[in-house]
């Protein structure tokens, strides 16, 4: 039996497509249908792995626990990667496949467009519904014809098509009236419903809006969605930091920060990558988490924290030229606590070769000299699932030594010091004995390349009661309940759906 699908496309990035599929995933895997979710092509610097090693796009992992599953690489056959304005990583099936310009990685259209069908076959084989996920706007009129993950693939599966678009950015008649009218005819029949999405306030003030749409589109409004605070659920790529204002603290009941909170400042970099390694820390009570890109807007925190990126040369030499890669270096050196991880690791050390010129021209570029550690560059990409133990260490370690962790490895790098602090014991492939991380003497600067460190509930509270924080107790342990959120979500999106409608337009009844 062929599976069913829904397709859920947005009128432009950022509509809340990512979110709405991982809400409708919820909605049918709790009504008792084995559903899945399928993006063919995903671009994002946030990227998840899979049991078997394989890497896709965060979101469609999220999307794959809101089913009840583990994800797998035809979740997301092709993932782009960005390592500058024009040149990806593509990730292929779950696999490093090549690095390329957008100009060239459309002459593969052909290649990558019979993998993502076959991928989605696959899923269609195996399930009773396909939630498929678009990528920005269906009418991007020059790129229409190289289209290999909106209308093309609504065609292909002869899908029914709900239309997203975001009212909070404003214009959302133009956005949703004016992609309808811009898209063939072929393909409008194809869009079925539509989706007001991000609604702040009574949306009964909103039913002129809808009778509007309605009429002017030819097409009924499923449901008129609210705008969802504090979902806490990993978000699809950075734009969502910079519609955050830079911010994710966790507001006290009075809705105003604490001034004795524990200030943590997260580096914004150019090109970050898996910045939900960080979501569990801003949920802790007592605990303000900010994104920031400036020195300007550093300001004396008790800790700095280097996230992963998706380019660590490039974005070191952004630290320097920005005068960030100073002002941690001063900072550090009167007592601020400095944390790396994955490619902020990398930056913590004290070289990073690249003899084969793997991210840069340079074959040697100078680190942060905040942890006596050396990286080199390799071709092999390293993508596990990883248990680690901790080993122990200066300071705050001591309390945390003895405790296993869990977390994920992607990186294309090896650094070599002499004082780890982790032992990886399990890899996706099977058990190994590696050791990770290193720590200054003092146990203050810290780093390794376990992504999702901060969901292992004992290390993120040892760490941040090092830093003097006295939180702690049943929301700290919450923090990782990531089933608990997720049904909230679909609570929350379910009871503003036209249920009925929403059924027949799936199953045709």
């Amino acid at each position: 039996m062929t599976a069913k699908t829904l397709m859920i496309q947005g009128t432009s990035s950022s509509a809340g497509k990512s979110l709405l599929t991982a809400a409708l995933c919820r909605i049918f895997f709790r009504r008792g249908v084995r559903v899945a979710p399928y993006k063919s092509q995903n671009m994002s610097n946030n990227a998840a792995i899979c049991p078997d090693g394989a890497e896709i796009g965060r979101a469609q992992a999220v999307q794959a626990a809101a089913c009840g599953l583990e994800p797998t690489a035809s979740m997301n056959p092709i993932l782009l990667k960005p390592e500058a304005d024009a040149y990806c990583q593509v990730v292929v099936m779950g696999r490093p496949w090549r690095h390329l310009g957008a100009r060239a990685y459309y002459t593969h259209k052909a290649e990558l467009w019979a993998i993502v069908t076959e991928a989605l076959d696959q899923m269609r084989h195996d399930y009773e519904l396909v939630i498929i996920e678009g990528a920005g706007s269906p009418v991007e009129l020059n790129l229409k014809t190289r289209d290999i993950v909106n209308m093309a693939i609504a065609s292909y599966a002869r899908s029914p098509v709900l239309l997203v678009g975001d009212i909070d950015r404003g214009g959302i008649f133009p956005q949703l009236l004016g992609t309808l009218w811009l898209l063939p005819e072929e393909e409008r029949a194809l869009v079925r419903g539509l989706l007001v999405n991000k609604f702040r306030g009574d949306a009964t003030l909103f039913e002129d809006g809808v009778r509007i749409l309605e009429q002017r589109g030819g097409v009924p409004v499923v449901g008129v969605i609210p705008y969802l605070h504090g979902l806490a659920i990993p978000e699809e790529d950075a734009v969502a930091l910079e519609e955050a204002s830079h911010e994710t603290a966790r507001p006290d009941e009075a809705g105003a920060r604490a001034a004795d909170d524990l200030d943590i400042a997260v580096i914004q970099l150019p090109r970050i990558a898996n910045f939900d390694d960080f979501d569990p820390l801003a949920a802790e009570p007592g605990v303000r988490l900010r994104y920031v890109s400036s020195p300007g807007d550093l300001g004396r925190p008790r800790a700095i924290v280097l996230p992963g990126t998706k380019s660590t040369s490039g974005d070191l030499h952004w630290l320097r030229m920005n005068g960030l890669a100073q002002a941690i270096q001063e900072q550090a050196a009167t007592g601020t606590a400095v944390v790396g991880i994955c490619g902020g690791y990398q930056m913590l050390g004290q070289t990073i070769l690249d003899p084969e010129g793997i991210e840069s021209a340079d074959e040697a570029v100078l680190g942060l000299g905040l942890l006596p550690v050396e990286t080199t560059f390799v071709a092999r990409k390293e993508t596990h699932r990883v248990k680690a133990l901790v080993r122990g260490g200066p300071g705050w370690l001591g309390s945390a030594a003895g405790q296993t962790v869990e977390g994920y490895e992607i990186h294309m790098g090896h650094t070599r010091g002499n004082s780890p602090w982790l032992t990886l014991r399990e890899r996706s492939q099977g058990l190994v004995e590696v050791a990770d991380g290193a720590v200054s003497p003092d146990g203050r600067i810290w780093g390794c390349y376990l992504h999702g460190l901060f969901e292992n509930l004992a290390f993120r509270q040892a760490w941040l009661r090092g830093l003097g924080w006295s939180g702690g107790g049943s929301l700290g342990e919450s923090t990782g309940a990531l089933t608990a959120r997720l049904d909230r979500l679909a609570d929350e999106v379910e009871q503003v759906l036209d249920m009925a409608l929403l059924e027949r337009i799936i199953w045709g009844n």
